[in-house]
This record gives C-alpha cells, sequence and structure tokens, in this order.
C-alpha cells in the first residue's frame, strides 16, 4: 500500500481485483477451492456446536462458490451431518426444517437475481457473499437470504461493508485460502491501526505542542462551534482557540479560549493568527450568506495549516464544484473535507452513486485533499488513492451536532501531527464508538463526546487486541463505565 503508513491486514478488494488476485495465485484453482471448502466446513461446525445427527441444506451453484460448498458438504458428511444438496435453479418454496444452510449458489459475480426458498429461522451461512448482493456496491437486486454470518476469502468486498449488503452479510470472517492481497490500496480498519496511528504525548509536550485553532459557529447557531471544541479538547488538544465570528459566547466549554474576530470581515485577520496552532478545523454552523461564503473561501486559500472542513465550510466551498476544486488544490497543507451525501453533489458536481469508494477517489484526487464519505460505512480516500473504510458507527449517530463532533476529533489529530488520511479514518473509528459507548436511546451529541475519553481509555489502556475484542462484545457495559 502506498503512504507513509502502515495498515492492518484487513484488505478490501473490488471483485475485478479479487478476479486479478486469484488469476495470479501459485496454486491450481482445485486447491484453492479445497481450502475454501475447509474453511467454510469449519465455519459450519462452529454455527452448528455438534455435528453429528445435524441437518445441513447446502444450495451450490454450478461457479466455484458452488464447487467450495460442495467440497464443505463432503466434509461435514464425514463429521456425521445429514447433507441435503439443493440447486439454485430449482429449490423447494420451503426447505424442511434443517440446522443449518449455506448459500453457495453465486458468487462475487453474480449479475441478476435467483428465488432462494423460505428457510424460516433457520441460521445462513453464505460463502463469500450472500447470494444477490452486489460485492462493488452492496446493492440487491431480487432476494436475498440474510446470513447470520458470511465467510469471506483473502478480503472483504465492498459490498459486505456498504449499502444493504452490509446488514444481509451477517458476522463477516475473513478465511486465508493463500491468496496474495498485498497490494491492495483499500483496507478496514482495525482498533489494531487506531491504537498504533493514536499519538502519544512524549515526556516533554505542553498545551501548544497540539494546539488547534476552530472557526465555526455563528450568533444564532454556537452549538456546533461548543460541541467542536469539546469534542477536540476530549481527544486531547492541549489548547483550543475558538472564534465565532462577530460573537463571543457566554456558554462555551470552560477550558476553551474565545478569541474574538469581526462578524464580516475577518478572513485576513484569522489567516493572520495561525503561528502557533498546528491544525485548523473550519465551517460547522457558520451560516451559508454570501458574505460567509466568500471570508471562509478567502481563509481556506490564505491558512497554511492542516485544516478539516465541515458543515458550512463545505458549502462556502461547493458554491461551484470547479471553484472549489481550484481553491483546494493550491492548498500547501493537507486538508480533510467531511461530507455528507449532499455536500459530496455540491462539492463534486455530481452524484454520488452507487460505488462509495470510487466517488470518494474520485473527489479527493479532484481537490488533492483527503475525503470522508459519511455513511453507515464511512470511506476515508487520498487524493492518491488510497482508502480506509470504517463500520463503527450506528444510528446513534443520526442526531444534530454529532458531525462537529467528528470535526473536533479530526481537528485534534491534525493538530498533533496525525497525517490527514490517519487522522480521518481515526476520528471516524474513535467517533463511531464513542456513539456506541451511549445508552441506545436519548443519546445527544454531547454525549458522544463525553464518551471519547472513555473510548481512549479502553483503547490504549490495555492491549488494542482486548480493545477490539470489547468494542465486538455486544454484552452490556459495567455500571462504571458510561454505557456503550
Amino acid at each position: 500500500m502506498s503512504g507513509t503508513y502502515c495498515c492492518g491486514v484487513v484488505p478490501i478488494v473490488t471483485p475485478d481485483e479479487m478476479r486479478a488476485i486469484d488469476a495470479a495465485a501459485a496454486e491450481p484453482t482445485d486447491v484453492l477451492i479445497g481450502r475454501a471448502g475447509r474453511a467454510v466446513a469449519r465455519q459450519a461446525v462452529a454455527m452448528l456446536g455438534t455435528t453429528y445427527g445435524k441437518r445441513v441444506a447446502v444450495i451450490a451453484g454450478k461457479g466455484n462458490n458452488g464447487a467450495d460448498g460442495r467440497v464443505a458438504a463432503d466434509l461435514l458428511r464425514r463429521r456425521g451431518v445429514a447433507v441435503t444438496m439443493l440447486d439454485p435453479l430449482d429449490p423447494p418454496w420451503r426447505l424442511p426444517v434443517h440446522d443449518l444452510v449455506i448459500d453457495a449458489a453465486y458468487g462475487t459475480g453474480f449479475r441478476g437475481t435467483w428465488s432462494p426458498p423460505d428457510v424460516g429461522e433457520t441460521p445462513v451461512l453464505a460463502v463469500d457473499i450472500p447470494s444477490g448482493v452486489d460485492a462493488l456496491t452492496g446493492a440487491v437486486a431480487g432476494d436475498v437470504l440474510a446470513a447470520t454470518r458470511t465467510v469471506t476469502f483473502a478480503a472483504y468486498k465492498p459490498g459486505l461493508l456498504i449499502g444493504p449488503g452490509a446488514q444481509l452479510a451477517g458476522e463477516v470472517v475473513v478465511a486465508d485460502i493463500g491468496l496474495r492481497a498485498d497490494h491492495v490500496r483499500a483496507h478496514l480498519v482495525t482498533a489494531d491501526d487506531v491504537a498504533g496511528w493514536w499519538p502519544r504525548r512524549s515526556y516533554d509536550s505542553h498545551k501548544w505542542s497540539s494546539a488547534l485553532r476552530i472557526i465555526a459557529g455563528s450568533p444564532p447557531m454556537t452549538g456546533a462551534a461548543a460541541l467542536a471544541s469539546l469534542a477536540a479538547m476530549r481527544a486531547g488538544c492541549g489548547i483550543v482557540h475558538l472564534s465565532i465570528p462577530g460573537l463571543v459566547s457566554p456558554v462555551m466549554p470552560t477550558e476553551v479560549v474565545q478569541v474574538y474576530l469581526p462578524p464580516d470581515d475577518w478572513a485576513d485577520e484569522a489567516a493572520g493568527s495561525l503561528r502557533r496552532f498546528g491544525a485548523v478545523a473550519l465551517g460547522p454552523g457558520m451560516g451559508r450568506d454570501d458574505l460567509i461564503g466568500e471570508q471562509i473561501r478567502r481563509f481556506v486559500g490564505q491558512a497554511d495549516l492542516p485544516m478539516v472542513i465541515d458543515g458550512d465550510g463545505l458549502f462556502a466551498l461547493g458554491w461551484n464544484a470547479d471553484s472549489a476544486a481550484t481553491t483546494l488544490r493550491r492548498r500547501s497543507a493537507p486538508t480533510v473535507l467531511t461530507p455528507h451525501d449532499g455536500e459530496y453533489v455540491l462539492l463534486a458536481g455530481r452524484q454520488v452513486g452507487a460505488d462509495r469508494v470510487v466517488a470518494a477517489r474520485r473527489l479527493a484526487a479532484d481537490t488533492g485533499s483527503v475525503v470522508l464519505l459519511k455513511g453507515a460505512a464511512t470511506v476515508v480516500a487520498s487524493p492518491t488513492g488510497d482508502v480506509l473504510v470504517t463500520t463503527t458507527g450506528d444510528s446513534r449517530l443520526a442526531t444534530a451536532g454529532t458531525g462537529d463532533v467528528l470535526t473536533g476529533i479530526i481537528g485534534s489529530l491534525l493538530a498533533r501531527r496525525v497525517p490527514a488520511l490517519q487522522a480521518a479514518a481515526v476520528g471516524a473509528w474513535i467517533h463511531g464508538i464513542a456513539g456506541r459507548y451511549c445508552p441506545p436511546y436519548g443519546a445527544v451529541a454531547s454525549d458522544v463526546a463525553a464518551a471519547i475519553p472513555v473510548v481512549l481509555s479502553d483503547l490504549l489502556g490495555r492491549s488494542a487486541t482486548a480493545a477490539g475484542q470489547s468494542v465486538a462484545d455486544s454484552s452490556p457495559p459495567e455500571p462504571n463505565r458510561g454505557g456503550r
């Protein structure tokens, strides 16, 4: 993988990349099918618990995916499992009682629809990807058997992480069958990655070692500025200087230093105030009138520091997609853009489309910026095409102000000299986990910001592997841990 960092060992490959990896394999196809079939059988046994006397239905198509299923079926028979083989072209309308269904009907190259049987409450193990899910986009055409677990080979496929496919895949297990995915440029961010990239304070650190300048908010919208500032402090900033043009607000986190800027012509003064800071966070809650937009664009062009831009900052840049790209490409310091789908249209001049990885890469290349495309799976792309994907967020983040919290976390990481691609991806991962530490009902954005230190204590206070197990655990939180 190109770039200045080392990622974990969870690659993501498109169907075309997977075909190239298959073609470059040193072993013949039948050897790889044998390994894949054994991986499927192992997962089936794990799901069954015991094997003798169990009943398993295997839906096996004609391709390699079906061959994987047939190998697994033979191995299960040897363990005492009663196996029923089904043809995906002519399945029964309703499946008789079984203990497990193995969906090996169609693989990542399938296009079209099929008619799976009604399996009732029987658990489903999908082979490589649930049949009918587009492996590139996660889109679904027709019916799909929702998997309890999916065993996929060598690498994640985007469709297991994005769109409806992410919900239909269930628990995903990546099985190593000897294929090399070393040179792919997209990876899933893990707890190990985040723990490795998180900056540690040196023994001689002081508050100005990690200083962030925030320009956000407006007289009617001070909450966005407060949330971004609070999150930045919670994520490790030594000092935050906040400016709400035209206002010094009496309601701000106590630790945040407020610096007055005039309401109208503030860009030059703000750009001249950056000497001691490590980064800038810009845009949340600033409003969308023409004067604010002109000042934001002017400031972006002058500020020679790493910068994260969100909310109304993106709106100001997106008044003209060509102008946005020109302004951003002139910057000498790294920039992180954090659009949702609507803001993406303003910046790119086109819809996101089904392939979110390609969409993020295109905007990153056009603007020379790191692009964090928000979604159930957040895609972070660099201008050179490297991609990191996070899947930690859930519906608890679907509330006003959580995007401002994300901006503060990323700004804090940039201020601490974390490279922009990692800063955006780590920020998204921490942001998602902080949401999961909140109660399932009634959580608000300030709760997410308050959970950040608890997440970091869990992640960094023990091994990254243990932390990864912790966040994957669905058991109730310990009472003294602030909830999950």
